[in-house]
């Protein structure tokens, strides 16, 4: 995948990725998320980063998903809408779960939980690249993330490994 450029829409667009929900209107309606392999993306196009003490994420296997505010301020990125990077089998199965753990339900996805210690959580836009058949979703979301720390620095805010 080409170098992307993490802080502008219209060219995430040029670049395949697909969708631009919010969370919010992902939670009531989320029928137009495919269901094939893929990456997405949670994208922050205000820039805001007012953290919530205590998030919406779910409490999976008793863990509490939040951290510090301290930490959450470590981990932000300046300068970028982009807040987190995923990978998919199966791209629909994959978000509802996110979006479920975010509701405060207890689902398997630890990744990205950061995103649910943001008060604009709910506004915050999702959006998708569906993948041909021989790209593995896991190689092509570790290239997005070097690509990130490569401009950044870091890791996206909410990608606490890779």
């Amino acid at each position: 995948m080409k170098n992307l450029d993490f802080n502008n829409i219209e060219y995430l667009k040029q670049c395949e990725f697909d969708g631009f929900k919010s969370i919010n209107e992902l939670i009531n309606d989320s029928s137009s998320i495919p269901k094939e392999k893929g990456v997405y993306l949670i994208l922050n196009p205000d820039k805001k980063s007012d953290f919530l003490a205590t998030g919406t994420g779910g409490h999976f296997k008793e863990k509490d998903p939040n951290v510090s505010i301290e930490e959450l301020k470590q981990n932000w990125v300046d300068n970028t809408i982009v807040l987190y990077i995923g990978k998919a089998g199966n791209l629909y199965n994959r978000i509802k779960l996110y979006l479920s753990f975010g509701q405060g339900k207890k689902k398997a996805h630890w990744g990205g939980r950061l995103i649910w210690q943001l008060k604009n959580s709910r506004d915050l836009i999702v959006c998708w690249k569906t993948l041909q058949e021989d790209d593995n979703p896991r190689t092509v979301e570790s290239d997005l993330i070097k690509q990130f720390r490569s401009n950044y620095s870091k890791r996206p805010f909410a990608n606490l490994r890779g």
